[in-house]
């Protein structure tokens, strides 16, 4: 077979498994689960049995459901409502009774052994979490417990006093698992293994982990609701997608020609398994997934970028196009590994730590890297490849990047960074300003602060989109307008569920008048219920800490790879400076901030680290020429004006396809894109003139402290001589 047949080969094949992964994407979407935002799910109310619950009792008994809930999704909500009620949320679920089975009545949660004796309560856990082992090819499921340090103590006496016996988990007066205790075990940790499979471990888990409720709660309703941005949201987000993916294409064949041509069907296949790989996963997708979806197609484009950009160049010194393919992406390797490795970990990070809509973006920003990495390191190469075997040899088709003129971002580094900090200290005094006016630094929405949910039983069947139109802009007159508000139906029914901020009695008695005399509805069938955020204090503090650990592993890796702490101090500082100039925009334009507010300050985060580590790649490579080593300056100067290119087009792409979402998307996908086109817009700059400049003042300054110790050692050591020589 001679290389044009092998060559043409090659790229049926490739077309063949894009078109096929494609068709199974699209087949199977319809089983990608959706969130409580695009498809609704089961809503159930539960009443704490004791009359005047304790503020303290309530946040805990919501907290430790929000624990069980996510066994069944991670974006499941758990909110209060009134003094005394609790309201959970499972997105994606359709029968009410099935799953008031498997949530059943919190109770209590026991360790004991086959005489009765209790050794332990759910108190004494801290942690519970189904896992899977591969004992010699064959999967095993456990459990893997963690006790706090009292709880340690009581189960080092329950497994002492039971070694070759039972130690029962008694959930509610029913055995949820027995295993048989093999030996005394200390130090509060312990795994529970002889699991049927995966569910029944994650099931047992969940159990555990809610432990002892301080609350008997007992239910009081069960709705199905429908979802609260309707079928409309998820058609025009697809047709925005759609779009905005033909733009891109479009963008990368103009500009990079051929290889350009091939990143376009790369980037097909990169579609096609990601949508495969969410219905494998049973991952559910909401706004937020969206976001970690958005940021790794920037991702996978921006590894093409990389990779042509190197290509040009090499063509632009003279080298032939074989060369120049294999030798563009061997030096792009580097950049494109650590800027995702870097994000991965984050990914990671946020997934362990995170919880609800957090877990939700870290699961499809970790699915999206990884088939970026595989889309642009084989399956680009392989097509590019393909295409010298068929005979595109010629130059013209890969285009040549000419000289480069070198920019002094240096000299102008004062000047960039005084905008940036005009813009971030604006923001503060914004904040201030908000403080004031509204009484938060921010226009916090529902899921951070709570607010109202009324119910309202209209004469007729109601679309959500007629809601939008007719029945939200009455609570708007209501609440002034200056707050978001959340409608969804109750399956079955004319019901519907409208959540705002916090009504007034005045505001509620106007509310209702002006419901029964619009819509001739039943003042009587019209309720309201104060509620509180889906976001719980717990949840803030899951995210913060993931958010902290995050950054703190990235400064890690990225010291080790680049070996200069110079290089992650910067990148951290430049991350921070756009994670502040997107808080400044939110708090001056009063942007809502609830759980979107957190993907979209993730994504930001992984979309700047990757752009700063390929500027800092160009300046590591620039400091190992000898010629360049000894100036600091050209080196930034020259590695800013050599990625500038693909700074501005990667940044372009992923601004074109947040801005079709934002175009044609609803009310509150725009609330969520809006801030999103900041972020790129500010990594941008802060990527081409905030993160070298940063490192070349941090080795500035850490030079001038080098000379300054030896100049006060060499004082020491001439002090020490004059007081000898004075002896």
């Amino acid at each position: 077979m001679n290389n044009k047949a092998k060559g043409a080969l090659a790229f049926l094949l490739i077309l063949v498994l894009t078109a096929g992964f494609c068709f199974l994407g699209i087949h199977g979407a319809n089983d990608i689960k959706l969130g409580l935002d695009l498809n609704g799910g089961v809503s159930i109310t539960y009443q704490a049995e004791k009359e005047n619950p304790t503020a303290e009792q309530m946040s805990d008994t919501v907290y430790k459901l929000q624990l069980k809930a996510q066994g069944y999704s991670t974006e499941a909500q758990v909110y209060q409502e009134g003094s005394n009620r609790v309201n959970i949320d499972i997105p994606g679920a359709t029968d009410a009774n099935a799953i008031l089975a498997e949530l059943g009545e919190p109770g209590t949660l026991q360790f004991a052994d086959s005489t009765g004796k209790v050794y332990l309560t759910g108190d004494d856990v801290k942690t519970a979490t189904a896992g899977m082992t591969d004992d010699n090819g064959t999967k095993k499921y456990i459990i893997e417990l963690q006790f706090k340090d009292e709880g340690a103590k009581k189960f080092e006496e329950a497994t002492g006093a039971n070694i070759g016996k039972p130690l029962y988990i008694i959930y509610n007066d029913n055995v949820i698992s027995a295993p048989t205790v093999q030996d005394k075990i200390s130090g509060g940790q312990a795994s529970i293994t002889g699991i049927q499979d995966y569910e029944e471990a994650t099931r047992i888990a969940s159990t555990i982990r809610i432990g002892a409720l301080p609350l008997k709660l007992t239910e009081l309703r069960s709705n199905v609701i429908g979802a609260t941005l309707g079928q409309e949201a998820i058609s025009t987000s697809l047709k925005a997608g759609a779009i905005g993916l033909g733009l891109v294409m479009l963008f990368m064949i103009a500009v990079y020609l051929l290889p350009g041509f091939a990143a376009s069907i790369a980037l097909l296949m990169y579609v096609g398994l990601e949508l495969v790989l969410l219905q494998a996963f049973e991952v559910t997708l909401t706004l937020p997934g969206i976001a970690g979806i958005i940021l790794s197609v920037g991702m996978a484009v921006d590894a093409n970028v990389i990779i042509f950009t190197r290509i040009k160049e090499e063509i632009g010194l003279g080298n032939t196009v074989e060369d120049s393919i294999k030798a563009g992406f061997a030096k792009a390797l580097s950049a494109i590994l650590d800027g995702n490795i870097t994000t991965l970990i984050a990914a990671a990070v946020l997934y362990l730590r995170g919880s609800g809509s957090v877990k939700g973006f870290a699961t499809t920003l970790a699915i999206g890297i990884v088939l970026s990495l595989i889309t642009a390191l084989f399956v680009t190469r392989s097509i590019m490849w393909a295409f010298l075997q068929l005979g595109a040899t010629d130059k013209k088709l890969y285009g040549v990047r000419k000289d480069i003129k070198t920019i002094d971002f240096i000299k102008f580094r004062k000047i960039a960074y005084v905008i940036s900090a005009c813009v971030i200290l604006a923001g503060f005094g914004f904040m201030a300003s908000n403080k004031a006016t509204i009484g938060n630094l921010f226009n916090y929405d529902l899921d951070f602060q709570g607010g109202s949910s009324t119910n309202v039983t209209f004469n007729e069947d109601m679309s959500l989109e007629e809601i939008d139109s007719k029945v939200k802009p009455i609570f708007n007159d209501v609440t002034g307008g200056n707050a978001s508000v959340q409608a969804s139906k109750v399956a079955g029914t004319n019901e519907v569920i409208i959540k705002t901020r916090t009504l007034s009695t005045e505001e509620r008695t106007k509310l209702y008048k002006d419901l029964a005399d619009t819509f001739k509805v039943d003042e009587a069938k019209v309720t309201t219920e104060n509620i509180s955020g889906a976001v719980s204090v717990e949840m803030k503090k899951d995210a913060v800490w993931a958010f902290i650990i995050a950054i703190f592993c990235m400064l890690i890796y990225i010291w080790i790879r680049f070996k200069d702490i110079k290089f992650a101090s910067a990148s951290v500082l430049a991350l921070t400076h756009d994670v502040f100039v997107t808080i400044a925009f939110y708090a001056a334009l009063k942007w809502a901030v609830g759980s979107t507010f957190i993907a979209c300050i993730l994504t930001i985060v992984g979309y700047s680290i990757n752009a700063t580590i390929v500027v800092f790649d160009r300046i590591r490579e620039n400091l190992a020429d000898p010629a360049k080593r000894g100036d600091r300056a050209r080196c930034v100067n020259e590695a800013i004006s050599q990625t500038l290119t693909r700074s501005i087009n990667t940044s372009l792409t992923t601004f074109i396809s947040v801005l079709c979402l934002y175009i044609l998307g609803v009310s509150s996908i725009r609330d969520f894109t809006l801030p999103l086109m900041v972020g790129i817009v500010s990594g941008a700059w802060s990527s081409i003139t905030i993160a070298g400049p940063l490192w070349y003042d941090l080795s500035a300054w850490a030079e001038k402290r080098r000379a300054a110790k030896k100049e006060a050692e060499k004082a020491a050591k001439k002090a020490v001589k004059a007081a000898k020589a004075a002896k």
